[in-house]
């Protein structure tokens, strides 16, 4: 895979004093590498500078290592080793690119009929790859991720609805492809970024419709409560209006002394008595 590194082997144990290893790049007919009494060279500027900085030779071993490689690696490889005899060895290189993921929907799951499950599964998947990470995105912020280690792999991410915020990501130490979610093409889009998910917008109804319930309920108790407080209020007025305690009187007459007029005149008549 692009990115890896591939080592190429001389099957020596220890090179001599005497021997003379030379690699090339046979699609080009040009030597990329070469050991002469233990002087160790690797022109890396060759081919418009294609192996610069990644070709390594093994002091010991003569083996030749080409590290973040890419497509433009791929091709056929000469070992020529000359000691007592000369002996040659062709290795093959096929680089295949970092694939782009590939996001579908899984309907099986998105039938579900559970109220808690999630509307929408989105599965991101990879073939022919190892040593990588796969990762789940929304805008800048990781979600989830796996790492791969086999060739064939797939990673999950159950959502109530989408929008294009959302991207797969595979990537190795060197490099990393990207693939952007269409949300035409699966599960069902959100309205827009502010709106709610219609399950969401669903039960904001019912809670606006109970709010509207409630608040109308306890207008109805205020207005009831101040009729009965009113009433009670006359019903009180009519009480205190109705009793009147009567009482019955008890006389207490006052001494009092006669008053003697003294007069001057007094003139006496004459008693006639008859028998």
């Amino acid at each position: 895979m692009e990115g890896d590194s591939v080592t190429l082997h001389t099957d020596l144990t220890e090179i001599q004093d005497k021997d003379e290893i030379e690699w090339w790049f046979i699609p080009e007919n040009i030597r990329v590498a070469r050991i002469k009494r233990k002087i160790f060279n690797t022109y890396d500027d060759v081919l418009d500078e294609r192996f610069r900085g990644r070709l390594h030779l093994n002091h010991q071993t003569g083996d030749l290592t080409i590290t973040n490689i890419t497509t433009e690696h791929t091709g056929l490889y000469q070992l020529i080793i000359i000691t007592v005899k000369k002996t040659t060895k062709i290795f093959s290189v096929t680089v295949s690119a970092l694939p782009v993921p590939v996001i579908t929907s899984d309907p099986s799951l998105n039938s579900s009929s559970s109220e808690s499950s999630s509307k929408c599964v989105l599965v991101c998947s990879v073939v022919n790859v190892t040593q990588v990470t796969l990762s789940w995105y929304k805008g800048n912020s990781l979600l989830s991720s796996i790492s791969v280690s086999d060739l064939n792999r797939s990673l999950s991410l159950h959502l109530e609805c989408v929008d294009d915020s959302y991207s797969c990501v595979i990537n190795n130490t060197f490099r990393n492809q990207t693939k952007h979610l269409n949300i035409t093409e699966v599960c069902q889009p959100c309205s827009g970024p502010n709106q709610e998910s219609p399950s969401q917008t669903q039960n904001s109804s019912l809670i606006m419709w109970i709010s509207a319930a409630a608040a109308g309920t306890l207008f109805i108790a205020a207005v009831f409560f101040i009729y009965r407080k009113h009433r009670k209020t006359d019903q009180e007025d009519q009480t205190r209006a109705g009793e009147i305690v009567y009482v019955d009187p008890t006389l207490f007459k006052r001494a009092q002394k006669p008053i003697v007029h003294q007069e001057d005149d007094v003139v006496y008549a004459g008693v006639a008595v008859r028998h």
